[in-house]
Protein backbone atom coordinates (compact mmCIF):
# COMPACT_ATOMS: atom_id res chain seq x y z
CA UNK A 1 0.00 0.00 0.00
CA UNK A 2 0.89 3.43 -0.49
CA UNK A 3 -0.48 6.78 1.02
CA UNK A 4 -0.40 9.73 -0.84
CA UNK A 5 -0.87 13.19 0.73
CA UNK A 6 -1.44 16.52 -1.43
CA UNK A 7 -1.10 19.92 0.02
CA UNK A 8 -0.60 23.93 -1.63
CA UNK A 9 -4.10 24.06 -3.05
CA UNK A 10 -5.87 27.05 -2.58
CA UNK A 11 -7.12 29.84 -4.14
CA UNK A 12 -4.97 32.57 -6.17
CA UNK A 13 -5.86 35.07 -9.28
CA UNK A 14 -5.48 34.57 -12.98
CA UNK A 15 -1.54 34.72 -13.62
CA UNK A 16 -0.66 34.15 -10.32
CA UNK A 17 1.44 31.08 -9.10
CA UNK A 18 0.73 27.73 -6.83
CA UNK A 19 3.12 24.84 -5.77
CA UNK A 20 1.13 21.58 -4.64
CA UNK A 21 3.21 18.71 -3.29
CA UNK A 22 2.69 15.31 -2.12
CA UNK A 23 4.17 13.21 0.10
CA UNK A 24 4.05 9.36 -0.53
CA UNK A 25 4.52 6.81 2.24
CA UNK A 26 4.29 3.35 2.71
CA UNK A 27 5.11 0.58 -0.03
CA UNK A 28 7.09 3.68 -2.05
CA UNK A 29 9.73 1.15 -3.51
CA UNK A 30 7.13 0.19 -5.75
CA UNK A 31 6.51 3.40 -6.91
CA UNK A 32 7.65 3.85 -10.83
CA UNK A 33 6.01 7.26 -12.10
CA UNK A 34 4.14 9.52 -10.44
CA UNK A 35 1.30 11.90 -11.61
CA UNK A 36 -1.47 15.06 -11.41
CA UNK A 37 -4.47 14.70 -12.83
CA UNK A 38 -7.37 16.94 -12.42
CA UNK A 39 -11.09 17.46 -12.12
CA UNK A 40 -13.10 20.33 -12.59
CA UNK A 41 -16.64 20.71 -12.01
CA UNK A 42 -18.97 18.95 -14.38
CA UNK A 43 -16.20 17.80 -16.51
CA UNK A 44 -13.95 14.41 -15.98
CA UNK A 45 -10.88 13.51 -14.80
CA UNK A 46 -8.18 14.87 -16.77
CA UNK A 47 -4.30 14.31 -16.84
CA UNK A 48 -1.74 16.72 -16.13
CA UNK A 49 1.76 15.43 -16.22
CA UNK A 50 4.05 12.64 -14.60
CA UNK A 51 7.09 11.86 -13.88
CA UNK A 52 9.64 9.04 -14.15
CA UNK A 53 10.91 8.83 -10.61
CA UNK A 54 13.92 6.92 -12.09
CA UNK A 55 15.46 9.31 -14.67
CA UNK A 56 13.38 12.54 -14.17
CA UNK A 57 11.55 12.13 -17.69
CA UNK A 58 8.20 14.23 -17.45
CA UNK A 59 5.09 14.51 -19.78
CA UNK A 60 2.62 17.37 -19.79
CA UNK A 61 -0.98 18.00 -21.29
CA UNK A 62 -0.41 20.37 -24.04
CA UNK A 63 -2.91 22.48 -21.65
CA UNK A 64 -0.59 23.52 -19.17
CA UNK A 65 2.85 22.79 -21.55
CA UNK A 66 5.31 25.76 -20.67
CA UNK A 67 3.11 26.84 -17.57
CA UNK A 68 3.23 24.08 -15.15
CA UNK A 69 6.18 21.89 -13.99
CA UNK A 70 6.56 18.62 -12.08
CA UNK A 71 9.61 17.12 -10.41
CA UNK A 72 10.27 14.88 -7.53
CA UNK A 73 12.28 14.56 -4.86
CA UNK A 74 13.51 10.85 -4.37
CA UNK A 75 14.70 11.27 -0.89
CA UNK A 76 11.51 12.70 0.44
CA UNK A 77 9.15 10.80 -2.03
CA UNK A 78 7.48 14.15 -2.40
CA UNK A 79 6.58 14.94 -6.01
CA UNK A 80 5.75 18.73 -6.69
CA UNK A 81 3.88 20.73 -9.42
CA UNK A 82 4.39 24.15 -9.77
CA UNK A 83 1.96 26.07 -11.64
CA UNK A 84 2.52 29.42 -12.90
CA UNK A 85 0.41 32.01 -15.35
CA UNK A 86 -2.64 30.14 -13.79
CA UNK A 87 -5.97 30.41 -15.83
CA UNK A 88 -9.69 30.29 -14.80
CA UNK A 89 -9.59 27.03 -16.79
CA UNK A 90 -7.26 25.58 -14.57
CA UNK A 91 -9.86 25.50 -11.41
CA UNK A 92 -10.32 22.50 -10.46
CA UNK A 93 -9.38 19.53 -7.29
CA UNK A 94 -5.94 18.41 -8.41
CA UNK A 95 -4.99 14.50 -7.10
CA UNK A 96 -1.66 13.08 -7.19
CA UNK A 97 -1.22 9.36 -7.99
CA UNK A 98 1.55 6.88 -8.63
CA UNK A 99 1.97 3.98 -10.85
CA UNK A 100 4.13 0.81 -10.73
CA UNK A 101 4.48 0.61 -14.60
CA UNK A 102 6.00 2.29 -17.16
CA UNK A 103 3.33 3.87 -19.09
CA UNK A 104 2.58 7.14 -17.35
CA UNK A 105 -0.25 9.05 -19.26
CA UNK A 106 -3.12 6.39 -18.59
CA UNK A 107 -4.87 7.06 -16.02
CA UNK A 108 -5.91 3.60 -15.05
CA UNK A 109 -2.81 2.34 -14.59
CA UNK A 110 -2.32 4.36 -11.71
CA UNK A 111 -2.55 2.62 -8.68
CA UNK A 112 -2.93 4.91 -5.81
CA UNK A 113 -4.65 8.15 -5.38
CA UNK A 114 -4.75 11.27 -3.30
CA UNK A 115 -7.93 12.42 -1.27
CA UNK A 116 -7.03 15.68 -3.99
CA UNK A 117 -6.98 19.43 -2.98
CA UNK A 118 -8.66 22.38 -4.47
CA UNK A 119 -7.31 24.92 -6.89
CA UNK A 120 -8.91 27.93 -7.62
CA UNK A 121 -8.10 30.71 -9.79
CA UNK A 122 -10.66 33.52 -9.99
CA UNK A 123 -10.80 35.95 -12.98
Amino acid sequence: QVQLVESGGGLVQAGGSLRLSCAASGRTSSIFGMGWFRQAPGKEREFVASINRNDGTTYYANSVKGRFTISVDNALMTVFLQMNSLKSEDTAVYYCATTSTVVLLLEHLYDYWGQGTQVTVSP
